[in-house]
């Protein structure tokens, strides 16, 4: 139940429809742009030029619509901090056009007006009915359909009193974009995420530039799941027992289906897909919730395209789950177990460079596993158990860039060995 506005995403790509100018290009925009010499409540034929929603889609955008993001506030660094991050569309108190005038002598901005009745735009055009909702009665007795607006803004009181959970259901058959007033990212991602599908958007209202960088990380972190990772084959060039070592087991608290795992490597110019132990198995009862995953040197893929090391793993944390395609999905962590067990050296060599050598050390047990390339449109080997790996079989790797600074991906020359 997503919609889409003009860029705030989650699930997605985040495009910047908006740009700040120079001081040489202020004049040209306050010629072209109509919200220069307006007034919010007067109608006028440049306001016709107008459009507060500038649909845009996501490359993921089939059964998913994009949430959308209006920002209230009346502190121009705020302003500056959300143009610059892609979200152009705000509301104004209709006492402060002078205000929304100034901001789009140097910026393109979507001005927007809180005024009885609800959300206009320059043309007094209702784009959105504002209710105020206090108790779950009130929430009951909405009738939204009979409203012509194309949106919703539910200002909720108290929040805390009416869970995130009921607003999302009871307007999951609503055709209309439901936003949720909020101040603070926490709230706004209760709001998004509340019954798996959320809200279609939040309105945040801050005065501080803070909350929009942390709800703009929080977008770009989900926007990473429908990205497709690169996963490339490789050859395994050497089984090796390696002797004891503390080994490290990563518990989720998210369900892993077969050919599924965690991206853990020695190296971090190549990760392996390490399976979880969701397959059946006669030695222990199936785990689908843990992944074995290597020493506490290891790197591990986590969110925002930077890795860290096993041994840095707590409750809380997310990694990325990848699967045999490459679809990613963000999952937290709920426990993790280190203890002292016997280890296994495998190298492999992908079949585009036989020079380069990756490598991981997995626990020497029947229930570890690497997952192997798909087979066509078959699934039907997913995963060789470490203890009947051998030189010569195929398994999954994440090739990219070795050099790292705290986790995150750096342009330098390394040699790890």
């Amino acid at each position: 139940m997503m919609a889409s506005l003009s860029n705030p995403f989650i699930g997605f790509h985040s495009h910047l429809p908006c740009f700040t100018p120079t001081s040489a290009e202020i004049l040209s925009i306050t010629r072209r742009n109509p919200w220069y010499n307006f007034d919010p409540f007067r109608s006028e034929k440049t306001h016709s030029r107008y459009n507060h929603c500038l649909p845009m889609t996501s490359s993921s955008e089939t059964s998913k619509k994009s949430k959308r993001v209006w920002i209230w506030t009346q502190n121009k660094h705020v302003m500056t901090a959300a143009v610059e991050r892609g979200w152009d569309t705000f509301v104004f108190s209709s006492h402060y056009p002078q205000l929304a005038r100034d901001w789009s002598s140097i910026a393109v901005i979507c001005p927007l007006f809180i005024g009885e009745g609800g959300i206009f735009d320059g043309q007094k055009n209702r784009v959105a009915r504002v209710f105020d909702v206090s108790s779950p009665e009130e929430l009951e007795r909405l009738t939204l359909e009979e409203d012509q607006s194309e949106n919703i803004v539910v200002n909720l009181l108290d929040w805390q009193v009416i869970p995130a959970e009921n607003i999302v259901a009871a307007f999951q058959s609503s055709q209309k974009t439901v936003f949720a007033i909020s101040n603070n990212p926490s709230e706004a991602q209760i709001f998004l995420e509340a019954l798996e599908h959320g809200l279609g958007g939040i309105i945040l209202k801050v005065e501080d530039v803070e909350p929009v960088l942390e709800l703009k990380e929080y977008f770009d972190r989900r926007n990473q799941e429908s990205n497709q990772l690169n996963l490339t084959k490789a050859t395994v060039t050497r089984v090796h027992v390696a002797g004891m070592g503390d080994r490290v087991c990563v518990d989720l608290c998210s369900l892993l289906r077969p050919g599924e795992g965690l991206l853990v490597g020695s190296f971090a110019r190549g990760l392996f897909l390490v399976h979880s132990e969701c397959l059946e198995s006669s030695y222990i009862a199936s785990r689908p919730f843990r992944v074995n995953a290597g020493p506490v040197h290891a790197y591990v893929a986590v969110p925002g395209g930077k890795t860290c090391y096993l041994s840095e793993l707590k409750a809380g944390k997310e990694v990325i789950v990848v699967n045999q395609q490459g679809q990613q999905r963000i999952a937290i962590v709920g426990r993790v177990k280190i203890e002292t067990r016997q280890l296994v050296l495998v190298e492999a060599k992908s079949d585009s460079d036989d020079q380069t050598i990756y490598s991981i050390l997995l626990q020497n047990a029947e229930t570890v596993a690497l997952v192997c390339p798909s087979q066509g449109d078959t699934l039907s080997k997913t995963a060789v158990p470490v203890t009947s790996l051998k030189v010569g079989d195929e398994v999954l790797l994440r090739i990219q860039g070795g050099a790292r600074h705290t986790g995150i991906e750096i342009q330098e020359f390394i040699v790890e060995n």
